[in-house]
């Protein structure tokens, strides 16, 4: 309504509405002037009305000439379309969304400030953005952790597995098979030998397919490599050589010849790492990682596990070669210590030892068997306490006196263990043992009928078992004095009893029965069960079952064991005894005399009067 009360025109209540409108809107006539533009529409833009009033769009917008509004404002006009647009308006720095359409009285454009909305989409996306990229550097991080503790799992398994052997060619082969494929596609490990010579003993393949192929090149590349190749470059200088991207130059460098390469170009190496394995000074070998042309190179996390593993490997070696030195010492200590036992007459004798100590072949636990002067065969077995070099090094002197008592007193078993016992003590030998001291007796009547006699002592010791042959298991039972090495002044007596022909002896220290939770009558009893059947066995074979059956899942004490076969004395001496084994006479080189007739004695020559 007018103030007189009259109706307004339509056009001019429209021209009211939009005026007062809060969305921007502007209209543009043919030569793009600003026909109109409401006051929302003029701050949007951020100028006021009369400032843009009937001027030129592009002249009061340059920067928009071309633009996206441009283009909508012309496709509109061109098409008489209705259209829409978003878009950054630098001049401004902000979103706008603007709709267009044609009328009669212009292009009408009505436009909002979408810079909010967009801010805060961009912000979303920024946020999702963040998210993806700190999920990625956690699951990157996290994948960086199972490496390193693969790695670290890696070397305590190569340390436990290389040092879990003496041998060295075990402990490298080992080493290959557990950094493939972990840290390469395959692996060749190279040892030098004590003479300088190099072998490729360790040999691994991620591809069991490939695996012979492999082999064909590694038994080809020791006598194959250049001094420039990469084990022999790491063996002169001590340090690792890399060559992350392999050549065909490469290859020509490393191999002296066209079989060599030939046996190489199926692997596909396109990167290599050798590592020499070196130990407080000395170079042990070298090991050699190669991967295909599928893996690339050897990542640096790879590179850093391998070189610590080639400092632990070295180090196992080291220790192994030590514990084989030390093995071999004992083992030469304890075949010194206990000597072949002689072979007289018809008598058969088997020995067999076994040390509790693992890795050192060597114990407290001896047997011995000589010929007297007189001709009798003195038997001994014996266990000094311990289980290491010290128990063996007094085994050694007890032994020993053992031996030259019986040899030069010529007493009963009896007698000689008073005399050894004192002899401990006087010398004070720091050694206490159990002992059993026998002998092989044989007068002229014995000797017509077949017969043998036994005569024995025991210091403690387990008693003897005789095995008849019709299978017959008899214990040896005498009175039992006291170990050696206390003194004892109390008697000690001996024990006789008959061997006849085929009649197995049979002495062994309480090792070979004696199980933690096992009654000792039971451990016994096994020994008699097993010998029972085993009347027909060779000797060397039933001693071999008997240690077997017995200590076959390992051993907790030393084992001795000493078995005597009486033979018949008819004829020539049987071939299963295997060749007379006597000490010779002394300053003539032949074998002692038989047994004087004044002395009891077995008689080696058992046909001698």
């Amino acid at each position: 309504m007018t103030p007189d009360g009259a109706a307004q025109p339509p056009h001019e209540l429209l021209a009211q509405a939009v005026e007062g409108m809060d969305r921007p809107l502007f209209v543009l006539d043919g030569d793009w002037r600003f026909r109109y533009i409401n006051p929302a529409g003029a701050a949007a833009l951020e100028r006021t009305v009369p400032e843009l009033a009937g001027r030129v769009v592009w002249d009061a917008f340059p920067e928009a000439v071309g633009g996206p509004f441009d283009l909508l404002y012309r496709r509109v006009r061109d098409t008489g379309l209705s259209g829409s647009t978003e878009a950054w308006f630098a001049p401004l720095g902000r979103w706008f969304r603007a709709d267009a359409f044609l009328t009669p009285a212009g292009l009408v454009v009505t436009y909002d400030d979408v810079t909010l909305r967009h801010r805060v989409e961009e912000e979303r996306a920024a946020a999702v953005v963040a998210r993806e990229e700190a999920a990625a550097r956690a699951a990157e991080a996290a994948a960086r952790a199972e490496t390193a503790a693969r790695h670290l799992v890696l070397l305590g398994d190569i340390s436990q597995a290389m040092t879990a052997t003496t041998d060295v060619d075990e402990a490298v082969a080992r080493l290959a098979g557990l950094v493939v494929p972990l840290l390469a596609d395959w692996c060749l490990v190279s040892v030098v030998d004590p003479d300088g010579s190099r072998r490729d003993v360790g040999r691994a393949h991620r591809d069991p397919a490939m695996v012979e192929v492999m082999h064909r090149y590694a038994d080809l590349r020791v006598r194959t490599n250049r001094p420039s190749a990469p084990v022999p470059t790491a063996l002169a200088s001590g340090r690792p050589v890399v060559i992350p991207h392999l050549t065909d130059a490469d290859v020509l460098a490393m191999t002296a010849d066209e079989a060599s390469r030939a046996a190489l170009a199926p692997l596909r190496p396109s990167a290599v790492a050798t590592f020499p394995l070196l130990a407080r000074g000395e170079l042990f070998g070298a090991f050699t990682l190669v991967n295909g042309p599928g893996r690339g190179p050897h990542t640096d996390d790879e590179l850093r596990t391998a070189e610590i593993a080639s400092r632990r490997a070295a180090l196992a070696l080291d220790n192994a070669r030590l514990a084989s030195a030390a093995a071999q010492v004992a083992e030469r200590m304890q075949h010194s210590l206990l000597s072949p036992p002689v072979q007289p007459d018809h008598l058969e004798l088997a020995v067999r030892y076994r040390p509790a100590t693992r890795g050192v072949s060597i114990g407290g636990d001896w047997y011995d068997a000589f010929l007297q002067p007189d001709g009798d065969t003195v038997l001994v077995i014996g266990d000094v306490m311990g289980h290491d070099i010290e128990a063996a090094a007094a085994m050694g002197q007890v032994k020993t006196l053992v031996r030259g008592i019986a040899f030069d007193r010529l007493e009963e078993p009896a007698g000689v263990l008073r005399r050894v016992d004192h002899a401990l003590v006087g010398l004070a030998v720091p050694a206490m043992a159990t002992a059993l001291v026998c002998r092989v007796e044989q007068d002229e009547a014995d000797r017509a009928s077949g017969l043998r006699r036994l005569r024995w002592a025991s210091a403690g010791h387990p008693d003897p078992v005789l095995l008849l042959p019709d299978g017959t298991v008899r214990d040896l039972t005498a009175p039992v004095g006291p170990p050696l090495g206390i003194g004892w002044h109390g008697p000690r007596a001996d024990g006789q009893a008959a061997v006849p022909e085929g009649a197995t002896l049979l002495l062994f220290t309480d090792g070979l029965f004696e199980r933690r939770g096992v009654p000792l009558d039971e451990g016994r009893a096994q020994v008699r069960g097993l010998l029972a059947g085993a009347a027909d066995r060779p000797l060397q074979q039933l001693c071999d079952e008997l240690l077997e059956q017995m200590t076959g899942g390992g051993v907790e004490d030393d084992v001795a064991v000493l078995a005597v076969r009486a033979h018949p004395l008819r004829g020539e001496r049987p071939r299963e005894a295997g060749p007379e084994v006597v000490p010779p006479v002394p300053g003539t080189g032949g074998p002692l005399p038989g047994p004087a007739p004044s002395l009891r004695g077995v008689g080696r020559r058992g046909s001698s009067p």
